[in-house]
C-alpha cells in the first residue's frame, strides 16, 4: 500500500486555499438586500482514504449573521409611499414623499407593521397643532436601515419600536419615580425634528411628521432617543400594539396611581387603552374590575383580559356613577381609568370614585384642550392625574410588558380585529365605525 505524505501530495490533492473563496452574491438593489458582511464563513479538513490514494476534503458552511435580512445602509433619499392628512376634515390619501437620509442621532427605519391608534385621528383633524401635511401613524415595529452620526446602540437590521416619550436616564424626571416625562428629550407635537427641520417632503414642500415619528410609510427617519430596541423573538404585530395603545393602558393602571392588592377599579372604554388597562388592574392585583362601553361586542372583549362586570349606558337610564356604586356597594370603585377622552365621562369617572379617597387617571384625550371638570367633587378629596404613555418609561419599563407577552402572562391575540395593506390604510375611519373594530394592524 502507497501511503501519500504531506510532502508528496498526489495530483488530485485540492489545497483549502483553492477552495475558501466567498460565492459570487449578485444583491439585488438597496435597501433589500444582505451584505455581504453578513456572511460568516467556517471550514472542516478530514482526510479520505480512496484506495491506495490520500485526499484532503474541505467542508464550507455559510451561514447568515443576522436574523433578520436587512438593507444596505445608503445616502440616499428614498421615494416611498404614505398616507397623508392634507386639513381637518379632508380624507386621509394615499402620497408618494421624499425621506432623506438620518442625520446625527438620527436612524432611517424601514417600516414592517404599523397599528391604528385614537391620536392618530385627532392629529388628522390638527389637533393640538394644525400643521399639514401630516404624514400619519406613531405605531408600529420596523428594521433599522441607516444610522447618522453618533448614533450609538443600534446598527442596521435591529428590530426598533417608536416610542413618543423619551428616557435619557439623566434628567431630574427620568431619575425621578413621579413622572415619565423626560425633560431633556421632551414630547413634541410640532411634527419636527428636534433641529426644527423634517425629513420627508412631498411635492417640494414640508412635510410633518405625527408626534415623533410616521409609521404608516415605508421608510421614517427618528431621532436615537424615541426608539427602542426589541427581541427579534417577539411576535412583531403584538410588538406594534405595544408601542402605544395598550401599553398606555396597562401602564396607566401598573404606573400611574400604585394600585393596591385588592382593589376595585372602573375602566371607561374598552378600546385597546382600555383592555389594556383592565389587564394592568387584573395584574395588580384588582378583585372587582369595571369595564364601562356602549358597544355590546366590547364585554366579551373585557373578559378575555381580566373584566369582572360590564356596564352598557345604553341599557340603563342611571348615570354611570350610579350603576358603579350598584356594584360597588354604595361606595364606589378605588381608582378610575378614563380611555376615551369624552368630557361628560371625564365627569362620570370622578363620581364613580370613593368619597375623600378615590383616584381617577386620565389617559383618553379629548378633542378640545378645555374641559368643563366637576371641581367640587375633587375637593372632597378625591385626586384627578393626567397620563401620558401610561406613565411608562421606554427603557426601563417596555421590556417588561414585551416579556410577559413572551412569556403569554399578557395574550394579545383578542386586540387585532383588522389586517389592511399600507395603501388601504386612507379607509381607517370607516374600519374603526365597525362594532367589531378594536386594533387595526397594517402590514406593509
Amino acid at each position: 500500500m502507497m501511503i501519500v505524505s504531506p510532502s508528496t501530495k498526489p495530483s488530485l490533492y485540492i489545497p483549502f486555499n483553492t477552495l475558501k473563496k466567498r460565492p459570487t452574491l449578485k444583491h439585488p438593489q438597496p435597501p433589500y438586500c444582505p451584505q455581504p458582511s453578513c456572511f460568516a464563513y467556517t471550514s472542516t479538513s478530514s482526510p479520505l482514504m480512496l484506495g491506495e490514494l490520500m485526499f484532503q476534503y474541505t467542508t464550507i458552511s455559510v451561514s447568515l449573521s443576522f436574523p433578520l435580512q436587512i438593507p444596505l445602509s445608503t445616502n440616499n433619499i428614498y421615494p416611498t409611499s404614505c398616507i397623508v392628512s392634507w386639513g381637518k376634515g379632508e380624507p386621509l390619501k394615499v402620497e408618494e414623499i421624499q425621506v432623506e437620509p438620518p442625520k446625527s442621532y438620527e436612524v432611517r427605519v424601514k417600516m414592517l407593521y404599523a397599528s391604528v391608534c385614537h391620536t392618530d385621528l385627532l392629529f388628522a383633524n390638527g389637533f393640538p397643532i394644525p400643521v399639514f401635511p401630516r404624514v400619519m401613524g406613531h405605531e408600529g415595529v420596523g428594521v433599522v436601515e441607516s444610522i447618522g452620526e453618533g448614533v450609538t446602540g443600534l446598527r442596521e437590521g435591529d428590530l426598533v419600536i417608536p416610542t413618543h416619550v423619551a428616557e435619557c436616564r439623566t434628567c431630574e424626571n427620568c431619575m425621578s419615580e413621579k413622572t415619565n416625562l423626560c425633560l431633556k428629550y421632551p414630547i413634541s407635537y410640532n411634527g419636527l425634528m428636534l433641529d426644527g427641520s423634517s425629513r420627508m417632503t412631498i411635492g417640494g414642500q414640508t412635510a410633518y411628521h405625527a408626534f415623533s415619528c410616521s409609521t404608516w410609510c415605508h421608510y421614517m427617519v427618528i431621532n436615537l432617543n424615541f426608539l427602542l430596541k426589541i427581541d427579534p423573538k417577539t411576535p412583531l404585530p403584538d410588538v406594534t400594539f405595544l408601542s402605544c395603545g395598550f401599553s398606555t393602558g396597562y401602564g396607566a393602571a401598573w404606573k400611574e396611581p400604585m394600585l393596591q392588592n385588592a382593589s376595585s377599579v372602573a375602566v371607561f372604554g374598552l378600546g385597546p387603552v382600555g383592555l389594556g388597562a383592565i389587564k394592568g388592574a387584573k395584574s395588580q392585583g384588582a378583585i372587582k374590575v369595571i369595564g364601562i362601553d356602549k358597544n355590546p361586542m366590547k364585554e366579551a372583549k373585557g373578559q378575555a383580559f381580566g373584566m369582572t362586570d360590564f356596564i352598557n349606558p345604553e341599557q340603563s337610564d342611571k348615570p354611570i356613577a350610579e350603576l358603579v356604586k350598584d356594584l360597588t356597594g354604595g361606595m364606589g370603585v378605588d381608582y378610575s381609568l378614563e380611555c376615551t377622552g369624552v368630557p361628560p365621562l371625564i365627569n362620570q369617572a370622578i363620581l364613580s370614585t370613593k368619597l375623600g379617597t378615590g383616584k381617577i387617571i386620565q389617559i383618553g384625550v379629548p378633542e378640545e384642550a378645555n374641559v368643563n371638570i366637576n371641581i367640587l367633587e375633587l375637593l372632597f378629596g378625591r385626586t384627578l392625574k393626567g397620563s401620558i404613555f401610561g406613565g411608562l418609561k421606554p427603557k426601563t419599563d417596555l421590556p417588561i410588558i414585551f416579556e410577559k407577552c413572551k412569556n403569554r402572562e399578557i395574550q394579545l391575540d383578542e386586540l387585532k380585529s383588522h389586517e389592511i395593506k399600507l395603501e388601504d390604510a386612507n379607509k381607517v375611519s370607516e374600519l374603526l365605525k365597525q362594532p367589531d373594530c378594536v386594533k387595526i394592524l397594517i402590514n406593509i
